[in-house]
């Protein structure tokens, strides 16, 4: 049978401060005056019922998410003990899908994207389902860059397969790139960018995980073993603690030989930087502007605004961020960086709390 996981743990630290430890990204209502999770939700209904339909998180989102998606069972909302990546978040769903259905079919997705043209989408991921389960293979979606972005991975394509969509064997995967390496990938016209989203069956899933990542795998083969039983949350607490979290592109991705990737044909964005979200602003001026916002011989700047007015005159090249308690300045080409800049924020007692 076929489900729906959404990956809803993340802290969007690079959205900081519009995004929250306690208010993180996913839950975020700026575009289409829904939140990305909740249009996540939403986008996916036309291929799986709400019974069918799971989110991995964390425990300190559970409530969020709970109120955030009603019709959601909270079953099937599985709660990560603490944060070790997507390989293992993904890893620890498919062992709960397993135990569910031994048949089971996962559509991966991240809760923070903005898709355009849904029928694409689904005729996309229904071609990934069709791979996952004829070929036995780890599908991912690709898309055809549109700039030298150095914000995302990159996939090659290989041989190409015989299916509906043009879909292709993944000869390798890149992490970001440098501005250079980008143009170079942008001209060469075989790598898409990787999008993070895909499809596989929940078995194979875990076998290409003890193939090489056998001590992961090792421990979620001992939760596998607990589930449904009086001890399951005391044993995926006990072995989440000893798991070196890694990211599936790293962990899993990178190394199978079993992959595949397809090339999308719908609007796609990751929602994960300044940069990103400015895509979507009204444009003043040379100026991409949310809310109460005036700018004179100003250009190329990002401004998010709330109730006050911000007064941009003379600058170039800013983001500005209000977020009521937090007000953001910084260098456009900083976008990538504001992680560290969290970081150093959480290490001093005055500033911990805005975090």
């Amino acid at each position: 049978m076929l489900y729906v996981l959404i990956l809803a743990g993340g802290k969007g630290t690079r959205l900081y401060p519009l995004s929250r430890a306690q208010n993180p990204k996913q839950f975020l209502n700026i575009i289409d005056n829904k939140s990305f999770l909740r249009s996540t939700v939403d986008r996916i209904k036309c291929l799986v019922s709400n019974e069918n339909i799971y989110v991995v998180t964390n425990e300190e989102y559970f409530d969020k998410i709970c109120e955030e998606l009603p019709e959601i069972k909270k079953e099937n909302i599985f709660v990560e003990p603490s944060n070790k990546e997507t390989a293992t978040c993904i890893g620890l769903s498919a062992a709960k899908l397993l135990k569910l259905d031994k048949e089971a079919t996962m559509i991966v997705l991240p809760s923070d994207h903005y898709i355009e043209n849904e029928r694409k989408f689904k005729e996309t991921v229904l071609q990934g389902v069709e791979i996952a389960n004829k070929k036995r293979g780890l599908v991912t979606i690709g898309v055809q860059p549109t700039r030298a972005e150095t914000g995302y991975g990159y996939i090659e394509m290989g041989d190409r397969v015989n299916a509906d969509m043009p879909t292709f064997r993944v000869e390798r995967f890149l992490e970001k790139p440098n501005s250079e390496v980008a143009k170079d990938l942008l001209i060469k016209g075989n790598f898409l960018w990787n999008s993070g989203m895909f499809v596989w069956r929940a078995d194979v899933y875990l076998r290409e995980m003890e193939k090489y990542l056998p001590k992961m795998y090792k421990r979620l083969m001992t939760i596998y073993q607990s589930l449904e039983t009086d001890e399951e949350s005391n044993v995926i607490k006990e072995q989440y603690n000893e798991i070196d979290g890694i990211s599936v592109d790293f962990g899993i991705m990178q190394k199978t030989r079993k992959a595949f990737v397809i090339k999308c044909d719908f609007v796609w964005d990751d929602i994960g930087t300044f940069a990103a979200l400015s895509r979507f602003l009204s444009n003043l001026r040379g100026n991409n502007v949310l809310g109460n916002t005036f700018m004179e011989e100003s250009e190329n700047c990002s401004v998010f605004g709330k109730d006050r007015l911000i007064i941009g005159f003379g600058i170039k090249d800013l983001i500005i961020v209000d977020a009521g308690d937090v007000i953001l300045v910084m260098d456009k080409n900083k976008d990538q960086e504001i992680k560290h800049l969290v970081n150093e924020l959480k290490e001093s007692k005055e500033t911990e709390k805005y975090i």
